[in-house]
């Protein structure tokens, strides 16, 4: 069965597009599956058990990019086109089903049930996280077995959805001290490319013998799977926080200038906290530019809070049989 996958070119909308991939693994034993996707995202999919081939569409001028998906593929007789970014390209082509992203879907739902809204399905599959053998072998490389792992998540792509510096560290601290609720665990830092000074900034106050450099450190693919080794997750809206939460990992969030109704970690083993305004009432100040913009918007959001709300989940995740 021949199944054509467009998703994302972001590192989180590709991972909560993944649950319905999972859904055609699960339904679909004989598929042999193309993902299209961005370039920056294919690692993300290379331990998809279904691959066929992944097709890393790089945005070109004037729509060329979807031409030379239209070349490669209009020859083929597809099963099934799901496609999450709307193109034409899946209209044209030959197709017994199509399931398309597109006005239709209620944009005001958690992006995994937009998805699911896609396929037209009665339940919202989580996203889930496949890693290949040479990303399993890195990811142990960087966490080597030695007992639990608290990763942390300080940055993230705006500067404006990031909670600043000094309140990971000291949740960090609080989390893993004498009878804390990961007593004595390792810290793993991660960082994208590009945010390396604010991650080394939490990174260089932790403790030499305790902390884990993996700020940095390779493909999107091979940073989830290093996150698939941790035993809790905590950071900034962003993709590693997907990646945590897809991988299966007891993961917690932290919200401000964004939509957590619709871009929270997913799942029962996720939760998050937030600021006390709303993403419009941080962004409402004389001189708002966001690309200009030099500093937190998540300020309001106190540390004490958040460990209420961590303490919170801590229990629910104990009712439900998981430990961090």
């Amino acid at each position: 069965m021949k199944i054509l996958f467009i998703t994302s070119s972001r590192i989180g909308d590709a991972v909560l597009s993944s649950g319905l991939l999972n859904e055609i693994a699960q339904n679909y034993p004989d598929a042999k599956v193309t993902i299209v996707c961005g370039p920056l995202v294919r690692s993300l999919f290379e331990g998809f058990q279904y691959l066929e081939r992944i097709i890393p569409l790089k945005k070109e001028k004037h729509n060329k990019h979807w031409l030379k998906l239209l070349k490669y593929a209009f020859p083929i007789k597809w099963d099934m086109v799901v496609d999450l970014r709307n193109s034409a390209v899946s209209r044209i082509i030959l197709a017994k089903k199509r399931y398309i992203f597109g006005g239709h879907i209620d944009k005001s739902l958690h992006k995994v049930a937009q998805n699911a809204a896609v396929m037209r399905l009665d339940h919202v599959p989580e996203p889930k996280q496949w890693i290949s053998p040479l990303q399993r072998d890195k990811a142990l490389a960087l966490i080597p077995d030695g007992g639990p792992v608290l990763g942390i998540g300080p940055t993230a792509n705006w500067i404006g959805k990031t909670w600043p510096a000094e309140n990971f560290i000291e949740l960090a601290r609080w989390l893993t001290q004498d009878g804390g609720y990961l007593a004595g665990a390792r810290i793993a830092v991660f960082g994208a490319p590009g945010e390396e000074e604010g991650a080394y900034e939490v990174f260089n106050a932790m403790r030499s013998d305790k902390r884990l450099d993996l700020i940095a450190k390779g493909s999107p693919g091979e940073a989830a799977a290093a996150l698939s080794r941790c035993s809790f997750y905590i950071g900034n809206d962003s993709g590693l926080m997907h990646c945590a939460a897809a991988a299966g990992v007891p993961t917690f969030g932290v919200f401000g200038p964004s939509y957590p109704h619709i871009y929270a970690p997913y799942g029962a083993h996720c939760a998050y906290a937030r600021t006390p305004e709303t993403f419009d009432e941080l962004i409402d100040f004389e001189g708002y530019d966001p690309k200009t913009l030099d500093h937190s918007l998540m300020t309001s959001l106190s540390v004490d809070v958040v460990k209420g709300e961590l303490g919170t989940f801590m229990g629910k995740l104990k009712g439900l049989g998981k430990r961090a």
